[in-house]
């Protein structure tokens, strides 16, 4: 939304009242110009009212219909963009590092091609996400939990996602289990209505060229996810064409298992998307940090615009009294 606005905007055709009002009172006192003119000189003006208020008389009439500006926007509700410090969107990337991110199908290997595009999606979230990492071979590892300190998740990724400690095994399900403890358990506030719910507010994005071969299943992964109200993203890296070469010297096919990693994001109410190349995994990941929205609060400011039409109308009737003696 835009830094201000307003609940209400038809309510706005009612600045058409004192836009007629002040037009009127230009018509008004036109007229009362020509007449004066027609019937009296200036000499004679000034011996009997020497004192006249001159450009003072005005202002009574010219607070009054600002004051019904002001109040005509009151009764429109405005609203302004209001800092969002009650909730915090986590995003969890989930990063394989299993012997089979060492094919070199996407060059210079699938892991330092993942480890860039990290990099890519922490340039491209809104401020104020947090962003939590783990990897995932055989088992699953926290190495940051979700926060807004992205300059310490990019370091982070920089030193732990590396080639020569990648481990055997894949544990998929194990690591969006994590994924959904890391948001739950994240000391970071969340919204009312999810805290209400016990629900925490954040996604976890997958991204790993296999499947499952340890640990829970995906299926099991996707139901909790969906139980907690957390979307699981899936990013299927790599070609058919990957290769490794095992600890015994036999050149072993790593294709991407697409299957999979499609049915476990559908299950978890996420998005399947696919890369084979650095470049375009490095564009899902930007279009997935865009995607990430921040909920900004409302704030209604009509109290506000309410205490400035009451104050401009007791200003025009103090400088009425004043004056002239009178209210206007």
């Amino acid at each position: 939304m835009s830094d201000f606005g307003f609940l209400a905007p038809w309510r706005l055709i009612l600045l058409a009242l004192p836009i007629a009002l002040a037009l009127g009172y230009l018509l008004l006192q036109a007229r009362r110009r020509r007449y004066a003119l027609r019937f009296t000189t200036i000499d004679l003006l000034d011996q009997v009212a020497p004192d006249r208020p001159g450009w003072r008389r005005h202002l009574p009439a010219m607070g009054l219909v600002a004051a019904v500006v002001v109040a005509t926007l009151a009764f429109a509700r405005p609203v302004v963009a209001g800092e969002t410090l009650e909730s915090v969107q986590m995003v969890v990337l989930a990063i394989d590092t299993s012997l089979s991110m060492q094919a070199d199908d996407v060059a210079p290997s699938r892991v330092e091609a993942a480890r860039e595009a990290a990099g890519v999606f922490l340039d491209s979230v809104p401020e104020g996400v947090a962003v939590g990492v783990l990897g995932f071979d055989g088992v699953a590892r926290q190495l940051i939990a979700p926060t807004t300190r992205l300059e310490s998740v990019r370091r982070v990724i920089d030193s732990a996602i590396d080639q020569g400690e990648l481990g055997e095994g894949t544990a998929i399900g194990e690591a969006v289990f994590l994924g959904i403890d890391a948001i739950e358990s994240s000391s970071l506030p969340r919204e009312e209505d999810a805290r209400a719910q016990d629900e925490a507010v954040g996604t976890i994005v997958v991204l790993s060229d296999g499947e499952t071969t340890m640990g829970r299943s995906n299926d099991d992964a996707a139901a909790a996810a969906r139980a907690a109200g957390i979307p699981v993203h899936t990013i299927a890296f790599g070609t058919d064409r990957g290769t490794i070469v095992d600890p015994y010297g036999e050149v072993v096919p790593v294709p991407v298992n697409v299957a999979a990693l499609e049915d476990l994001a559908r299950k978890a109410d996420g998005k399947s998307l696919t890369a084979a190349t650095a470049e375009e995994l490095a564009q899902v990941y930007e279009d997935l940090g865009k995607s990430v929205q921040v909920e900004v609060e409302q704030v209604e400011v009509g109290d506000w615009f309410a205490g400035a039409a009451v104050a401009l109308l007791c200003l025009a009737g103090v400088g009425s009294l004043a004056w002239f003696g009178r209210l206007p």
